[in-house]
């Protein structure tokens, strides 16, 4: 068994090019995993550099300098990021709060609604079945909302370190956008000199993450826009609270989507019960659905996109479990990285013939 594992390791691991980017992604990895909490406002301000690198490299291009250029997109970007917050947040808060007060009333009506179904299908619906179902389903809500009071009382204690990232991140977006070069730089003086396998993977992943995260945004603006218009021409109530959530699902990939189909045919079988409007909601949100999948995703991610929906799912529970919220987010990239180390790994016949 030794021999088979060091007849492995010297196969695999014989290209000092390899051990270099082995032992890069297992440091990456480590420090992520266990300071992840602390780096949170820096993966914060990465993610809003590769989203804002393409305006400004394209003012760049355009004659102005790389401080202007910086200066100007992300003012444009703070000012619109803070219109959106302050027109969105009273109008969310509002239906929130709202939804609510509604939820126990809606989880009555669905409780004597299921309560119907043994009547209706003795043969394949049991009562006793049907009663643990609603209690599970009560537990859950009571400790939903426990939670959310707790979160929300949290949330207020940590109101000041919110306002310090709220001045940290758009200053370390301004200097990682400024200063791309010289940071760039400074990270290559700490790698080894055999990092060419480094350089592969790189160079393929910072092209697709930069595609990804731009992608992901446009999807959620287009997912959620499109999502409020056919909730409000249908007179669904909590239409900007139900666009945002399925806007955001769209972070999940293929989980997030079924998810948030709940609270949405929830409320509108409250609102309208088994009639022709309910029928007409859901199919127009199927189709919604089906075009995100079929045709904006594989136009935004095609590259991304090459991956198994068994492996996406995959890295999604993987990375999520690790690093919660931006182990979700940055999953298919994650994948993605995976998959672009197994390529440029060398193969056998690729590496330098050891002495005995």
């Amino acid at each position: 068994m030794l021999e088979v594992i060091k007849r492995w390791y010297q196969t695999r691991f014989s290209d000092p090019d390899a051990v270099t980017l082995f032992l890069l992604l297992v440091a990456c990895f480590a420090v992520l995993w266990l300071f992840g909490d602390l780096l949170a406002p820096l993966l914060v301000a990465l993610v809003m550099a590769y989203l804002l690198e393409w305006p400004v490299s394209r003012l760049q291009r355009a004659g102005l300098s790389r401080t202007l250029a910086t200066s100007l997109i992300l003012l444009l970007f703070i000012a619109l990021t803070a219109m959106a917050f302050l027109g969105l947040i009273p109008t969310l808060a509002s239906q929130g709060l709202n939804l609510a007060k509604e939820s126990p009333a809606m989880l009555s009506h669905a409780q004597d609604y299921v309560r119907t179904l043994p009547e209706q299908y003795p043969e394949l619906i049991n009562v006793t079945l049907v009663e643990t179902i609603i209690d599970n389903i009560r537990q859950r809500i009571l400790t939903g909302g426990e939670q959310l009071v707790s979160a929300s009382l949290s949330s207020l204690i940590n109101v000041v370190a919110i306002l310090i990232y709220a001045i940290l991140v758009p200053l370390m977006v301004f200097f990682m956008l400024k200063d791309k070069q010289i940071l760039m730089g400074g990270l290559r003086r700490f790698l080894p000199r055999n990092r060419t396998l480094v350089n592969r993977v790189w160079v393929e992943m910072n092209e697709q993450i930069l595609n990804y995260i731009r992608g992901k945004v446009i999807e959620i603006l287009i997912v959620g826009v499109i999502s409020y218009m056919a909730f409000a021409m249908l007179g669904l109530r909590y239409s900007v609270l139900l666009a945002v959530a399925v806007g955001f699902s769209v972070l999940i990939p293929y989980i997030g989507a079924a998810a948030v189909t709940v609270p949405v045919a929830m409320v509108a079988l409250f609102q309208w019960g088994l009639t022709p409007e309910f029928t007409w909601l859901m199919v127009v949100y199927t189709v919604i659905q089906v075009l995100t999948g079929n045709v904006l995703e594989p136009i935004l991610f095609s590259e991304a996109l090459n991956l198994h929906p068994v492996a996406i799912i995959i890295a999604v529970l993987v990375f999520g479990g690790l690093w919660g919220f931006w182990g979700v987010f940055f999953a298919i990239p994650l994948a993605t990285l995976v998959k672009a180390v197994l390529n440029a790994w060398p193969k056998r016949e690729e590496l330098p013939a050891t002495t005995k």
